[in-house]
């Protein structure tokens, strides 16, 4: 696993994700599930019931593929990659609108696109299948 820059970043981007997740469920007591303003996680990045089981799910996602094969967190990382970068553009319209449902803010955008940079780098960039080379003549 230490071997592959597409494993070792979808188990650390995964175990990070999944503790976020926790975290954010201590900040969100008595927040509704889609509220579009939620509490505060580590005083930057705002955070709802919703958010919290999105970074759970997209944790465990990374962290499962992550411990399986290089193919599959490859897939991962590059599909997630292109979600966050998506939703790191489009939350900016999002907020004060009732479509945050993840109760978005602008740290939370820079972070999305960050992670989105990352894993798209390495899931786009590294470990690219050479076709083996055949001599003519």
């Amino acid at each position: 696993m230490l071997r592959s820059p597409n494993r070792l970043i979808a188990v650390i981007f995964g175990a990070v994700y999944l503790v976020v997740g926790l975290l954010g469920f201590t900040v969100t007591g008595g927040v509704s599930f889609l509220a579009t303003r939620g509490g505060m996680l580590l005083g930057l990045f705002m955070v709802n019931p919703l958010h919290n089981v999105a970074h759970l799910l997209i944790g465990a996602a990374l962290l499962i593929s992550g411990l399986v094969s290089v193919k599959t967190a490859k897939i991962t990382n590059t599909v997630i990659g292109a979600a966050y970068l998506l939703l790191g553009i489009v939350g900016f319209f999002l907020v004060g609108t009732a479509a945050n449902v993840l109760a978005l803010n602008t740290f939370d955008h820079f972070l999305h696109l960050a992670s989105a940079i990352l894993l798209l780098a390495i899931g786009l960039g590294t470990e690219r299948a050479s076709s083996p080379r055949v001599a003519l003549g």
